[in-house]
């Protein structure tokens, strides 16, 4: 049927092609080879009206297939005449071009300045080439960045994160474990943070000690890039503010809900190409993209893979070979928003003391605290941060400027406070530059009267004034070198200023040296330096030696150590100490394996020798089994392969794990609110199983978990050899279904062979031959993993078993 209907409707399409063409063939006839010309602008046309141009002007009507600038425009009404072609105005809007109300109509191409047609009249088309300012042609974006949001899903599930530690001694020991306990489903994350010690000493029993560190429950809104925690949490804070530790409740961004945005000014190059071109960005000499432009203007969007200052190259070569090259200065700083974009935070509830000592301390007074970022432009960001009690109110606001395109940034803040009467003010201003060789920042936050903030009514008061300065620079032959000054004072104390020089260079591919030295400008007697040879060895090995001069003491420390491969396996640790009266060894041997990682060893420290021994891991309840794995802090998935055992797993397209004997597998970690591509190979599954899907995308929610099932469900399936009464194959394609089951059939094959994988225990096939029908009985028994022959069967026309 669907032959039969394009032979009916291809008819009036023929016979279109055809008047078309005698059309075309009449209107060429006029024209003598292919015209190419530039006309000037004082040559016009008459004023006469489109539709009967042909008879006004003498001309002949032509439909010719038109490309502009290389561009494919369709099919367009034009006048030949005396070898011209003519156009309305109408027609040439049409294809993009921009025209003044003076323009006649309708217009000799020739006589519109800059505007080249080409007329081929073997071909029936025009090419017209024109200049862009004649055109309105939309801005072509390449490289846009990927603002997909995948669907994360989360399934019921119980996380146990541990982290255990024990040490022995000869006369003291100690046990230590780190726990989170974890709940979550699709509404969010409920988690809790405990860390337990025990201790005994020489004479004395254990003494044990619990302390409860962290409780929340979140729930995530992706759409809106916003995340809602309940419980403990820490507030939102800027570079010249300081986080509080409280419980209660917090509102704010969060852009790791979407992980494809991109949150800082995105470098973009603007350009023009009047025909089809290759486009080709060069930053730092590294070709970062390489692609297609049509004609018209184009932006090209980036992500640098640049730290600051960078330069930056775009060439264009169109389509007759000339090239075009456009340099540009960037310079890609993460400390900013990119235009439009904001970043907040809001929270109240009651500060936490003794965070780490008791499990339910927290303050009497109400706090509440808020934060805003906020992109104006690719250069200015700014920003402000407010925070109030029943005693204490604080606010400020600050900035960072991008200096021209590739000047460095400017940062810069300002912030009262009022707290019993009191009042007080901070002021910050910072610089930094960089580049891929030389880097240099400096800033400074100093405070007046008696500035208070939150946390003033439960610690220390923010330092009256703290700065930093760092500069560096990068050879390639004399390696890297560095410098940096610290400087802090906190109310009613000395200043606190250290100064330091480091020096860093590789030598071939396996030695590195790192000289470094520090000096506390206050006390000319406490300095330290650190001399350190590594050397890189095959198999993950790695030997270093280093000296240490601190004071008027020198010691000495060799290493050596073997990391294991990332899918696991052991390591092991070795070190010598001697100087500084702290003379010792330490040896540590690791296992690194699916379901954790385990830790032993022996330390030696002056007269003090104990040894050691540890396990971290996580333990997984969800989809109705239990789970031992890594240590989980992201997302992850269980992958069931609906009770095939031993199904080898592969995450972006590298082996992961294979499915237990139930047929599961925990696969971690994965990345929170992205694709991840999760797939099995059908060729590592029995033959007699029906497979929906062998490739699956997870997306989990963050710290929580996906169930992902590829659709495997077990069949009875065989290949039945079906003769007749005189013991001859069924001829090649009778209609085989299986009785009483008319969704059942399929076709007989060579030598009567037919493939049916809806079978049970007892089936009767039903088949329809040329000669009629006949009727075949039989029992499917299957204890293997592959598709049974079965038969030859003699197929009955009297139905008899």
């Amino acid at each position: 049927m669907a032959r039969r209907s394009r032979r009916t409707c291809r008819w009036p399409t023929v016979l279109t092609e055809i008047i078309l063409l005698q059309s075309l063939l009449v209107s060429g006839s006029h024209a003598a080879g292919t015209a190419t010309s530039t006309g000037s602008p004082t040559d016009t046309a008459p004023l006469v009206d489109s539709s009967d141009s042909a008879s006004r002007l003498g001309g002949t009507d032509l439909y010719l297939e038109v490309t502009v600038n290389d561009v494919q425009g369709g099919l367009a009404h034009f006048i030949y005449l005396d070898g011209e072609l003519w156009a309305s105005t109408a027609t040439l809007r049409g294809l993009g071009f921009i025209l003044p109300a003076s323009v006649p109509d309708p217009v000799r191409l020739n006589s519109l300045n800059g505007v080249q047609a080409n007329y081929d009249t073997r071909r029936q088309t025009v090419a017209v080439i024109a200049p862009l300012s004649m055109l309105k042609l939309g801005t072509t974006v390449l490289n846009a960045p990927d603002n997909s949001r995948p669907h994360a899903t989360a399934s019921p599930g119980i996380l146990l994160n541990y982290n255990l530690f024990g040490t022995q001694g000869p006369q003291a020991g100690s046990l230590s474990a780190f726990t989170e306990l974890r709940a979550f489903d699709s509404s969010g994350v409920l988690s809790s943070t405990t860390l337990s010690q025990a201790t005994h000493g020489s004479g004395t029993g254990w003494q044990n000690h619990s302390v409860r560190l962290d409780t929340s429950w979140s729930t995530s809104f992706p759409d809106s890039l916003t995340t809602l925690r309940i419980g403990d949490t820490l507030t939102d804070a800027l570079s010249w503010s300081r986080p509080t530790r409280i419980a209660g409740v917090q509102l704010g961004t969060n852009f790791t809900l979407q992980p494809y945005l991109v949150t800082a000014p995105l470098p973009s190059f603007l350009g023009s190409a009047t025909l089809p071109s290759n486009v080709q960005l060069f930053i730092n000499g590294l070709q970062q993209y390489s692609g297609q432009v049509p004609a018209g203007p184009f932006q090209l969007n980036t992500i640098p893979n640049i730290s600051g200052a960078g330069n930056a190259q775009v060439v264009l070569t169109d389509a007759l070979g000339r090239s075009t090259t456009l340099d540009f200065s960037l310079y890609d700083e993460r400390q900013l928003l990119k235009q439009g974009l904001s970043d907040w935070s809001a929270e109240f509830g009651v500060v936490r003391e003794n965070y780490g000592l008791t499990s339910f301390s927290y303050g009497h007074d109400p706090v509440g605290s808020g934060t805003w970022r906020y992109g104006v432009n690719d250069h200015l960001t700014v920003e402000a941060h407010a925070e109030a009690t029943s005693r204490v109110i604080n606010g400020g606001g600050g900035g960072a400027l991008l200096l021209g395109s590739a000047g460095g940034v400017v940062s810069a803040s300002l912030a009262q406070s009022a707290f019993a009467g009191h009042s007080g003010s901070q002021y910050g201003l910072g610089y930094s530059w960089r580049n891929d060789r030389f880097n240099f920042s400096a800033s400074g936050v100093h405070t007046r009267g008696d500035y208070s903030d939150a946390a003033t009514l439960y610690g220390p008061p923010p330092p009256n004034l703290s700065g930093q300065a760092t500069a560096g620079y990068s050879t390639t032959h004399l390696g890297s070198f560095g410098a940096s000054y610290v400087q802090l004072r906190y109310p009613q104390q000395e200043a606190t200023r250290f100064a330091s020089v480091y020096w860093f260079k590789s030598l071939g591919h396996s030695l590195s040296l790192n000289l470094s030295f520090n000096q506390n400008i206050g006390n000319a007697a406490s300095r330290s330096m650190f001399l350190v040879a590594t050397i890189a060895l095959e198999h993950n090995m790695t030997v270093s030696g280093s000296v240490q001069r601190n004071g008027n003491s020198t010691g000495f420390v060799v290493n050596a150590s073997q990391s294991p491969p990332s899918e696991g396996g052991f390591s092991w640790r070795a070190a010598a100490r001697q100087g500084n009266d702290q003379n010792g060894a330490q040896g540590e041997v690791d296992y690194l394996g699916r379901y954790g990682q385990l830790q032993a060893g022996v330390n030696s420290v002056g007269q003090t020798r104990y040894g050691y021994a540890g396990a971290t891991g996580a333990l997984v309840l969800m989809s109705g089994d239990v789970f031992a794995a890594r240590q989980i802090s992201t997302g992850f998935a269980v992958v069931s392969t609906d009770g095939i055992a031993d199904v080898p797993v592969k995450l972006e397209n590298n082996p992961i794990g294979t499915t237990d004997s139930r047929g599961m597998l925990l696969v971690s970690p994965l990345n929170a609110y992205q694709n991840n591509l999760l797939s099995i190979d059908p060729m590592d599954l029995p033959a007699n199983v029906r497979i929906d899907r062998v490739k699956a995308l997870a997306t989990p929610t963050d710290r929580a978990g996906a169930l992902v099932r590829f659709g495997i469900a077990p069949i009875r399936a065989a290949s039945i050899i079906l003769h007749d009464d005189s013991g001859q194959p069924l001829p090649l394609g009778s209609r085989v279904t299986i009785k009483d089951r008319a969704d059942s059939g399929s076709m007989t094959g060579f030598d009567g062979v037919v493939y049916l994988d809806t079978l049970d225990e007892h089936n009767t096939l039903v088949v329809h031959t040329p000669t009629g029908t006949c009727e075949a009985s039989f029992d499917y028994h299957n204890e293997s993993r592959t598709i049974p022959e079965i038969g030859p069967l003699r197929c009955r026309k009297d139905a008899s078993p």
